[in-house]
């Protein structure tokens, strides 16, 4: 298995800080986003290697696991070991030296639909191997490690808007009072949120427990990816004549032109009215919106006169 340079990926030093890696992953990320490349499998995967990057980078107990996982591999090989001989599956079973997860983190997979996001050397190190509860194994030189506990999963129910402009959740669990965990802006039915050594315990310290998220169904909104679509009623008169109307999205309403002749159906873009990304939240999805005309139920009879005498008209104007 070949060993990434997460590094090098995202092209910061090691030395780098937070900032930094953020700063570059937010760039490549805009770069190689599929948005911007439609129907171009390089960019594609070079995304998915970019998030990958900063998924491990991003993350201060991953980095530090990844670090360490760097000073073995490189000792390793510094001791004549072949570079396909290193086992880091089971490297990664033995947690390495003091190695806990410490942060809340987004579950990586749900970018692209379970494991197939991963590459063999993630699953090996963070997910797969990463996660085995065997109860007796050994690490590389035989020495039988100590298991941790088992993860569980919690489910969370949050509305549209707290998935919009994030939100916190404050739980307990029996034995481990109560905690805050932090709900990311952009989070969808089937994110994982990870909270670290609040699952159960065992004799290499605690699992983890993953709040897997729901986001219930809106009265207004329809979600697809990060693109929502709603309805705006308007009269048959702002339909033949045109006018601007009042369209309420997640981050305040916002008034949309209705040209003249609009019919039933049409439906209008509204870019960056969307949800934000998951990933980069600063980047948001689109706002669709249906035009639905609304024909009058009742009449005075000025009006029924005044419809009348467009219906003369336009047999008029077919005659």
């Amino acid at each position: 298995m070949e060993y990434k340079n997460y590094y090098s990926i995202l092209g910061v030093d090691k030395s780098a800080t937070e900032k930094d890696i953020k700063r570059a992953y937010r760039q490549l990320a805009r770069k190689f986003h599929p948005d911007k490349n439609p129907d171009n499998k390089a960019a594609e995967e070079k995304f998915k290697e970019i998030n990958e990057a900063y998924e491990v980078l991003g993350d201060t107990s991953n980095r530090a696991k990844y670090d360490q996982l760097g000073r073995s591999y490189h000792r390793y090989q510094q001791m004549g070991g072949e570079p396909s001989g290193f086992d880091f599956s089971q490297w990664a079973r033995s947690g390495g030296a003091g190695s806990q997860y410490q942060q809340v983190t987004v579950d990586f997979g749900d970018l692209f639909g379970g494991s197939s996001g991963f590459s063999d050397f993630f699953q090996s190190i963070f997910g797969g191997g990463g996660r085995s509860r065997s109860n007796d194994y050994s690490n590389l030189y035989g020495q039988q490690v100590p298991q941790k506990g088992q993860d569980i999963e919690y489910k969370v129910d949050i509305t549209l808007e707290e998935a919009f402009h994030g939100t916190m959740r404050t739980l307990s669990r029996d034995g481990s009072g109560q905690f805050t965990a932090r709900i990311p802006r952009g989070a969808k039915s089937g994110t994982k949120v990870r909270l670290s050594g609040k699952g159960d315990g065992g004799p290499a310290g605690p699992g983890d427990l993953f709040l897997v998220i729901r986001v219930v169904p809106h009265k207004s909104y329809k979600r697809s990816g990060n693109n929502l679509t709603t309805d705006v009623s308007i009269d048959v008169v702002d339909a033949v004549l045109g006018n601007k109307v009042t369209v309420p999205t997640l981050s305040g309403s916002v008034k949309l032109s209705i040209p003249p002749g609009t019919q039933g159906g049409r439906t209008f873009r509204l870019k960056g009215k969307g949800m934000p990304d998951l990933r980069d939240p600063d980047r948001f999805g689109d706002l669709l919106v249906k035009v639905r005309i609304r024909v009058p139920e009742e009449l005075s009879d000025e009006e029924q006169a005044l419809y009348k005498q467009l219906a003369n008209l336009g047999q008029k104007d077919n005659s």
